[in-house]
């Protein structure tokens, strides 16, 4: 079934980079220790400190002794959690872009699992200007949205920079959430596509824990299939669950 994870989001090699909101972290620490290979795990924004649970070695740098320090850890086997120091209490820094590049090339990892956007611990967000911050030449990015967004409110306790969601999906700020609003941020060009560039793009609809949410998270699904031919297909799981993959919804 790990394997069955990363195949069903195109995670086993390269820049795999994670945006939106609904579990970002909890999907990119489940692909690396689903993963087989060499992993590379960082952000390129701020992130909480890595868990003890991912079994990683973590370096914690400067920019100017980044590159060294990760490339000299990975040489041990196990995957290697890199950031920044950063002054915000329980939170560590995002790496540059270019940097988390180079030093995916120089270490050797098969692949770099990234969070390349904040959220705010929110269900479901839209990007501002300045986001994502994807490295150039990204293999992969999964959106995320979370299940339980569908049917409530849009407001900033559930969603992060309400207006950019309104303004992508055409949402009402306090209206509830649709599922044809989530296939609008997924098909976005400023929505969920935003900075892409040749990446693969796979959406990930999370927190799919019941039949009700598995059948609206499938009509949002076929919706967005219906929206862009960006991506081909769209991603259902729960990543808590023993087994995280609920169904992917193809063309």
């Amino acid at each position: 079934m790990a394997t069955d994870l990363l195949d069903a989001l195109h995670a086993h090699r390269g820049l795999v980079c994670l945006v939106g909101a609904g579990g970002k972290k909890t999907t990119l620490y489940r692909l690396a220790s689903a993963h087989p290979g060499r992993v590379g795990i960082t952000a390129t924004v701020y992130i909480p400190p890595f868990p003890k649970t991912l079994g990683a070695l973590k370096i914690i740098r400067n920019p100017a002794d980044l590159l060294n320090a990760v490339v000299e850890a990975a040489a041990f086997g196990p995957p290697v959690a890199f950031a920044r120091p950063a002054e915000k209490r329980a939170r560590l820094a995002g790496v540059d872009p270019a940097q988390v590049a180079q030093i995916h090339r120089a270490a050797g990892f098969d692949v770099t699992f990234i969070k390349a956007d904040g959220a705010r611990g929110r269900w479901i967000k839209a990007p501002n200007q300045d986001e994502p911050q994807i490295p150039l030449g990204a293999t992969t990015v999964i959106a995320v949205v979370s299940a339980r967004a569908i049917g409530e409110p849009l407001t900033e306790r559930i969603a992060h920079r309400v207006d950019r969601i309104a303004a992508v999906t055409g949402g009402l700020p306090g209206e509830p959430v649709t599922a044809e609003h989530v296939a609008r941020l997924f098909a976005g060009n400023e929505g969920a596509l935003k900075d892409v560039g040749d990446a693969l793009v796979v959406p990930l609809i999370n927190m799919v824990d019941d039949a009700k949410k598995e059948a609206i998270a499938e009509k949002a699904a076929e919706q967005a299939l219906a929206l862009s031919q960006r991506f081909d297909r769209v991603v259902l799981a729960s990543m808590t669950s023993t087994q995280p993959l609920v169904r992917i919804v193809s063309r």
